[in-house]
């Protein structure tokens, strides 16, 4: 049973005495042993919110929904309960799905594809050939959410067995298709059979900030619903849900600077989110440990968002080549604390000191949730 940590050239698994070991991983001998009805969220980014707020919906409606997976409890952990739950909802990453042969769950969920771990992967297509293993198994009762607005979801998707719903915050749904969408007034809306609307909230009663979280409540409503919640159950739930943490995180406001943690924006896609979702001047925090990703896509919401950037940790110097052409730089080789710090300098009253790193956090930390702890120790202590 491997361990999604471990990467298919890791040397142990080149030894000729394992070459005629079955192998399987994690998330699949957990959901085989578990054997409940399965809602399976990947994509790039949103997995995790839209997990936790799909079960935080089916829970709202009385149902008895688990998450786990990729989210920070592992599967395999809840197939050890007793009594199972009525639905397990998965966090999926393409570490869990590539060692995959027989996941099969009922209800897929594809959130938006941009590159990522490309620190791992040879290339995009491979990192989401991985991806797409969540459509292996499909069949016809098999039932889809998808990105209706992401052209690399629609690809990957092709021609799998299965109802598909997408979902949309740019505009209505197609003739003919069903899903969720932003109607008139700001107004989500589900219709998953012909013909018939059904009106949840307004974006703003969201318990979630940004328009990428409205993107996530309407993909998580719709698992929901297919799941047995009714529209008042996700409705209610949907205005009590908070993001978990280090997810464009307020931590403080002290002296007219508010300090964010978006510690879990460990992609450039991800960052580039939290900056549009800035309405003040902003300080960012860039940095980590690198993951292949060019730092220049970030180039046209810095220049709209961004006072200056700290750049640090192994991927500083890349940081600092590929964006202090271009936008205010301050490249910091010390301690992470010397980065806030320098960050802290920078911020003028009436601006944001934004986490957002857009690297993984192994450089300095165990993990991103480690990381946007720290950093929230620091800004309480500025």
């Amino acid at each position: 049973v491997l361990s999604p940590g471990i990467p298919p050239t890791a040397p142990i698994l080149q030894e000729p005495a394992l070459a005629a070991v079955p192998r399987v991983g994690e998330l699949e001998f957990a959901w085989r042993l578990l054997g409940v009805p399965t809602i399976a969220i990947t994509g790039t980014n949103g997995k995790t919110t839209v997990t936790a707020l799909a079960a935080h919906l089916l829970r709202a409606a009385g149902i008895d929904a688990a998450e786990g997976g990729n989210i920070g409890t592992a599967l395999s952990e809840i197939a050890l309960r007793d009594p199972s739950p009525a639905w397990a909802v998965v966090e999926a990453s393409s570490f869990q799905l590539a060692d995959t042969r027989a996941f099969s769950p009922e209800i897929g969920v594809v959130t938006n594809l941009s590159p990522d771990h490309l620190d791992r992967y040879p290339d995009v297509a491979s990192y989401y050939a991985d991806k797409g293993r969540i459509f292996r198994n499909a069949t016809s009762p098999s039932r889809w959410i998808l990105n209706g607005e992401d052209d690399a979801v629609l690809a990957l998707a092709g021609d799998a067995p299965g109802t598909r719903l997408a979902f949309r915050v740019t505009g209505p749904l197609l003739e003919g298709e069903l899903g969720g969408w932003i109607a008139a007034d700001r107004l989500l809306t589900l219709r998953i059979r012909a013909g018939t609307d059904e009106p949840l909230v307004r974006t703003e009663k969201l318990g979630i900030l940004g328009e990428h979280n409205v993107a996530n409540a309407l993909a998580a409503s719709l698992a929901a619903r297919l799941a047995g919640a009714g529209p008042e159950a996700i409705a209610e739930g949907l205005r009590s849900f908070r993001a978990p943490p280090h997810r464009l995180e307020p931590v403080v406001e002290r002296d007219g600077i508010l300090w964010i943690n978006d510690s879990k924006a460990t992609n450039v896609a991800s960052t580039r989110v939290a900056l549009r979702s800035m309405q003040r001047p902003t300080v960012l925090l860039l940095g980590g440990k690198h993951k292949g990703e060019c730092y220049t896509e970030l180039l046209p919401d810095l220049r709209a968002h961004v006072r200056g950037v700290v750049a640090f940790g192994e991927a500083s110097e890349l940081v600092d080549r590929d964006l202090a052409p271009h936008v205010p730089v301050e490249q910091v080789r010390g301690p992470f604390e010397d980065a806030v710090r320098r960050a802290g300098e920078m911020a003028r009253t009436g601006d944001v000191i934004l986490l957002s790193p857009a690297c993984s956090s192994f450089d300095m930390f165990a993990n991103y949730e480690e990381r946007g702890r720290r950093f929230a120790e620091l800004a309480m202590q500025a």
